[in-house]
């Protein structure tokens, strides 16, 4: 086909008489041949214009295009897809998750009445939007003139009398009203309006906003839009929008104060959005340039249709509040852990101590259970509650275990990340990271320094009472073949790295649930709950779990991952265990016990040594960065002050190494401090966004 021809010939093909598949066929064909093979924007306009000459030039075509544009006006409605395109069905957050895994995995049909569905079809290209906004003066009045924007009476049926609206604007007041409606029946709904604040409830903004709009539907048809009438309606359906915004603003407080729910930072996020389009719709009815102003909407649906099929961005951006609320309950406990000066870094040793004597009763516990006769997932549950009962029993106890450590203490550090413009910002930012070092060192110190001697205390004990040490010698020799340097020992620990990750997360998360559904409350002052336990009691209770709930849920998850985990992957044929510093260090001591001191000889010994030095820092790095990361992301920190901040770690480590080990004196402080060039940043740090409205 000659390219001259191109437009005449696709023209040419249009038939008013045709079915609705072929109709809809017809405008993708359309659609497509206007991006035509050269993905660019100027070329997609210049055919265009081709067309738009060419369509003008042939009076025929033009009756045929108003008996076929008729026909799919009759078949399809432009409303709904202006008011509701891009936004969930029904507001919930599980209903439009299954909603885009349908679409990603379903074909979509042209043979359809929804125009949102055929809007899908029509702009699935990210370079739409692209041109729909570069069309020029000319183009959009053209393309006016052939949808049918000229006045007329409203369409039979509407209680309104006959107006100078075109069918356009009736179709755009017609989206205000679904959208408005959509609106004030969010507003209503039990879980957002029970927690807003109280003045947005006693505003009875999204109850007046459907009246207020009404109001101005009622004289924008009677006497027209640019009359005086209608004008003096716009002052108050603004305020009232504003304050919807505001309204749902207010939920936040309460959620950050309360617990965050997925679903319902979902249902404020499309609140706000149906508030923005909203907005958007007023300004295509009332602006002086409404065909610039339509098209760059119509680009808008463009994207917000690519936005409203992506899954990951659906979890992201209903998600990041949650994460950002997880990360600080985490920063919360994660200060405990961090010491600052001598008196806290002496009770880290101690409390370090006693977690390392305790897990050595648990390595015991741990070989005790392996010589029971259970199957793989028996087996693995077993070793779980042994961990989990040691750690919950650390934990109330106010000791300490090393590599438990960064998932909460990073998010502690990152909440010092929120002032980075000023150089003291960043020096506060470095001496955290100090602190951070130093604790861990001295946590890893004081485990290690004392299961080792409770692990071959007990073996000794046993050997006496018993006439056998803890493992026998087969048992002790593949304790040391499985730990050795080259082997998986480093992977392994790489993943318990990751397991000591997730039960910070899964402590975040329940601890958000108990406060979210106020467990707490409900134990002390549930009627049924207080008959029982008595009212002291049900304080004490509830005392108990509002403080204790997050390390209760890190310690057991921690525990039975540990233990599961590797029974649930040898299901799959993956051989996977688990490499725990404090764990492997008691193993290793019951081996040496076992094969006597002449293991020291063996090249093996010193292999399983060396990995088991390296255990450590891989499981708090793993940790620690996956924590720093998620942190990072929940208080959205930029990337532009990072080489300001490795900058002033290197000083201080040329300044103060000896910081990074154990706490110095203020006046060691104030050197380190001293002399440090931080460059200005780069840009503005922008306040961490929360995704409110």
């Amino acid at each position: 086909m000659n390219p001259v021809d191109e437009p005449a010939t696709l023209l040419a093909t249009l038939d008013p008489a045709a079915s609705r598949a072929e109709r809809h066929l017809w405008l993708i064909a359309l659609i497509d041949w206007l991006r035509g093979p050269e993905a660019g924007v100027p070329a997609t306009l210049k055919r265009l214009g081709a067309l738009l000459d060419a369509a003008e030039a042939d009076p025929d075509w033009l009756a045929r295009w108003r008996l076929w544009w008729r026909r799919f006006r009759q078949d399809v409605d432009l409303a709904p897809l202006l008011a509701d395109f891009g936004f969930a069905s029904q507001s919930a957050f599980m209903t439009e998750l299954g909603h885009r895994i349908r679409h990603k995995l379903l074909p979509s049909s042209p043979v359809t009445t929804d125009m949102s569905e055929l809007f899908g079809l029509l702009f699935h290209d990210p370079l739409d939007a692209r041109w729909l906004g570069a069309l020029s003066a000319r183009q959009l009045d053209s393309l006016g003139a052939l949808l049918g924007s000229e006045p007329g009476p409203p369409a039979a049926g509407r209680d309104v009398p006959a107006s100078g609206l075109s069918e356009w604007e009736q179709t755009l007041i017609d989206a205000l009203s679904f959208c408005i409606g959509q609106i004030s029946a969010t507003g209503f709904r039990p879980e957002l309006r029970s927690r807003m604040s109280v003045e947005a409830r006693q505003a009875r903004s999204f109850l007046d906003l459907p009246m207020a709009l009404e109001n101005f539907r009622r004289a924008a048809a009677a006497q027209g839009l640019a009359s005086a009438e209608a004008q003096a309606q716009l002052p108050e359906l603004h305020r009232l929008l504003d304050q919807t915004r505001q309204a749902a603003y207010s939920v936040y407080a309460h959620l950050e104060e309360h617990g965050i729910s997925v679903g319902i930072v979902f249902r404020l996020r499309q609140l706000r959005e149906r508030v923005l389009r909203a907005t958007t719709l007023l300004d295509c009815l009332l602006s002086e340039q409404r065909p610039r102003t339509t098209a760059r909407f119509i680009g808008q649906l463009v994207q917000v249709g690519h936005e409203s099929r992506s899954i990951r961005a659906l979890i992201a951006s209903s998600t990041q509040l949650t994460a950002a609320r997880v990360a600080e309950r985490s920063a919360e406990s994660g200060e405990h852990y961090i010491t600052r000066n001598w008196d806290e870094y002496r009770d880290m040793l101690l409390r370090a101590g006693g977690g390392g004597a305790l897990l050595g009763f648990t390595t015991w516990f741990k070989f005790l259970l392996g010589g029971l006769v259970l199957s793989a997932f028996w087996s693995g549950l077993a070793a779980g509650l042994n961990y989990a009962a040691a750690f919950v029993l650390i934990q109330l106890l106010h000791l300490t275990v090393a590599t438990k450590q960064p998932a909460v203490t990073a998010p502690a550090m990152v909440a010092k990340l929120r002032d980075l413009r000023s150089r003291e910002g960043v020096l506060r930012f470095v001496d955290e990271v100090a602190h951070l070092f130093r604790s861990q060192v001295a946590a890893i110190i004081g485990n290690l320094a004392l299961v080792a001697p409770v692990v071959a205390l007990i073996s000794a004990t046993l050997w006496l009472v018993t006439d056998a040490p803890m493992l026998t010698p087969e048992k002790a020799q593949h304790v040391l073949d499985s730990h050795q340097l080259l082997g998986p020992t480093l992977l392994f620990a790489a993943v318990t790295g990751l397991l000591l990750f997730a039960s910070s997360i899964v402590a975040g998360w329940v601890e958000n649930w108990f406060v979210l559904h106020k467990l707490d409350s409900a134990i002390a002052y549930n009627p049924t709950i207080t008959r029982r336990l008595g009212q002291r009691l049900a304080l004490r209770c509830s005392h108990f779990m509002r403080t204790h709930v997050s390390g209760l849920a890190a310690n057991i998850s921690l525990g039975l991952m540990l233990g599961l985990v590797p029974a649930i992957a040898g299901f799959f044929g993956l051989e996977l265990e688990v490499r725990h510093v404090t764990l492997v260090m008691g193993q290793l001591t019951a081996a040496v016990m076992a094969l006597g001191w002449t293991v020291w000889l063996e090249p093996a010994f010193w292999s399983a040594l060396a990995a088991m030095l390296l255990v450590g820092p891989i499981n708090l790095a793993v940790s620690f960065y996956l924590a720093f990361r998620l942190a990072l992301k929940a208080r959205s920190v930029s990337d532009v002050n990072r080489q300001r901040i490795q900058g002033a770690i290197r000083h201080r480590l040329r300044r103060a190494p000896l910081s990074f080990l154990w706490p110095v004196s203020a006046q060691q402080e104030t050197q380190a401090h001293a002399d440090v060039d931080i460059a200005p940043p780069e840009t503005n740090e922008d306040e961490p966004p929360d995704g409110r409205v």
